[in-house]
């Protein structure tokens, strides 16, 4: 305190010695001061200067001088004591145990404290991150977020000593979310400069501040392909160990090493690329990417509300509802592959027509695979059936699409193996679904009645995909986003043709093979339009393997107005 009175300071020394006297009889290894010789008596002000005082001596490992001190007190014997008066700026040095000081405020009343402070732990360097981070950052007004854009951009120019992944991670978990968001995903702190200053790198969307659930989808066959979220693989650890569960649990029953089959040598891709088509192999190799795919959203935090697959995606679907274990899921996926591998060829044609209007068609032979959306539907039957109604449907006027598939699924064709697969799945445990999915067989919300029948699984396998229906429920449901949990975009693209869905938030995960996307940046980009559409996001899982600090960044732009 250093009251520079002849009562007061013997008093503190006096006091301050008792204390200290309590764990050692050392004497003069602790400095003391009073910050009035440096700056002059602070009044109320000085319990506070005396504690900023004290943090920056921890944080510089310096101690400020007592300015002009020449002679004590006689009355302070501070040769017997543990203080001696620091007379300049002195480096701290420690011994290995942390720095520690303690400040003394004493006030008129008896309103005194004595505060005890330690140096912090040495700060963690951070650890290895992804390949790509995710900047997340928002304001009030679109004005103010363009300034945060620019004062962003002008702070990673200026500041190359920080990390990318701490900026990215600072910004997610150190800033409020306000109303005007803005995203976009990076690789390099050059690439993330560049995309600050273009408007067409960034993605930009106002929250309404609700809190939106989320409904997943699956795709069915088709979508697959070799190196199919490869670089997930690679770098996402919960991705890559719910696949390789996958993989060791359908090694018993299936004739390859899916993570061969999926993840190739490079002289061996073009072979497994052809057996990835063979359906076979094609329908567990999509269940096992896509059950891992949903796995990895929910340690992200995502936890779906509803649920819609697509064919065989409605068992990923069932097997995530608690309808089937994930052994059981597997086993009935690989039968169900093998069996539909062993039919006669078949032909499927996608047509851009509403299921009314193709009744009007004169052509028999084929079945209506799949309602897809409002004007898109699939044929599917023997190659002659097929190519005699895409001829009728071309002397219309209408362009059918022949559907690269091995087999007419979901027509006539499926009958011979529905007695083998009904008996197989009779053996299974099948129970009623704890998460709400949708129906393919009724277009509606499933009943525990249809989830747990062999029944509806051989209705399943046979009849019309009723996807469009699913659809429309789920857009029925206000605010309700609907992600894609698979490779591809192909159901992003069909919701997206219903009415309803003009002004809502339809993501897919993976993007399309052909757009040559990494699958990571992919995936980052959609956890970044859930954040615009303000899907609630867990950081703690979403950085559960890495070590990140927090650092200093830009703060809201205030406009004065």
């Amino acid at each position: 305190h250093g009251t520079g009175t002849p009562l007061g300071d013997p008093i503190e020394i006096a006091a301050l010695t008792a204390a200290y006297r309590a764990g050692t009889e050392r004497k003069g290894y602790c400095a003391i001061g009073s910050l009035k010789t440096n700056v002059g008596h602070m009044e109320a002000a000085s319990g506070v200067a005396g504690l900023i005082k004290a943090v920056l001596s921890l944080q510089q490992r310096q101690i400020a001088p007592s300015l002009n001190f020449e002679t004590p007190n006689p009355e302070i014997d501070f040769a017997n004591s543990p203080f001696f008066v620091n007379t300049r700026l002195r480096d701290w040095h420690s011994d290995g145990a942390p720095r520690r000081a303690a400040v003394s405020s004493f006030g008129v009343g008896g309103t005194n404290a004595h505060v005890v402070l330690e140096e912090a732990p040495a700060m963690a360097t951070g650890s290895a991150s992804r390949p790509y981070q995710l900047l997340l950052w928002s304001a009030k007004t679109a004005s103010a977020l363009e300034t945060a854009t620019a004062n962003l951009a002008a702070h990673l120019a200026a500041h190359p000593q920080q990390a990318l992944a701490d900026v990215a991670h600072t910004l997610q978990r150190g800033r409020a979310a306000f109303s005007r968001r803005r995203m976009l995903v990076c690789d390099s702190r050059d690439g993330a400069i560049a995309a600050l200053t273009d408007a067409a790198a960034m993605t930009t969307a106002t929250s309404d501040g609700k809190v939106p659930n989320v409904a997943l989808l699956f795709p069915g066959q088709g979508a697959q392909h070799v190196d199919m979220a490869l670089s997930l693989y690679r770098n996402e650890r919960v991705f890559r160990e719910a696949l390789h569960d996958c993989a060791q649990r359908l090694a018993p029953h299936l004739a390859a090493d899916l993570l061969q089959v999926l993840y190739p040598a490079p002289d061996q891709a073009p072979a497994m690329a052809e057996r990835l088509q063979q359906t076979w192999l094609a329908q567990p190799a999509l269940f096992a990417v896509e059950y891992a795919l949903a796995t990895l959203w929910r340690s992200w935090g995502v936890q779906p509300v509803a649920l819609l697959g697509h064919s065989i995606g409605e068992y990923v679907a069932a097997c995530l509802a608690g309808v089937l274990s994930l052994d059981d899921a597997l086993r009935l996926v690989v039968l169900r592959g093998r069996l539909m591998q062993g039919l006669p060829a078949g032909a499927m044609l996608a047509v851009p027509l509403a299921e009314a209007e193709l009744a009007t068609l004169t052509s028999t032979g084929w079945d209506l695979a799949a309602v897809n959306a409002p004007r898109a539907c699939v044929l599917s039957g023997p190659a002659d059936a097929i190519a005699a109604v895409n001829a009728e449907l071309a002397a219309r006027g209408v362009e059918g699409r022949p559907l690269h598939t091995s087999h007419a699924f979901h027509s006539a064709m499926m009958d011979p193996i529905l007695a083998e697969f009904r008996a197989a799945v009779a053996q299974v445990r099948l129970s009623a679904p704890s998460v709400r999915y949708l129906s393919n067989v009724s277009g509606e919300w499933i009943t525990a009645e249809e989830a747990t029948s062999p029944d509806y699984w051989v209705r399943h396998l046979r009849g019309t995909v009723r996807f469009a229906d699913g659809v429309r429920h789920l857009l029925a449901e206000p605010g309700l986003v609907l992600l894609e949990a698979g490779p591809g975009q192909t159901l992003t693209a069909l919701a997206r043709q219903q009415e309803a869905a003009r002004e809502r938030v339809i993501v897919n995960s993976l993007g399309h093979v052909r757009e040559g996307r990494d699958a990571q940046a992919a995936m980052l980009a959609a956890l970044g339009r859930l954040w615009l559409a303000n899907v609630a996001i867990d950081w703690n899982g979403f950085y559960a393997e890495e070590t990140r600090r927090r650092v200093a960044l830009p703060t809201y732009p205030y406009e004065r107005k």
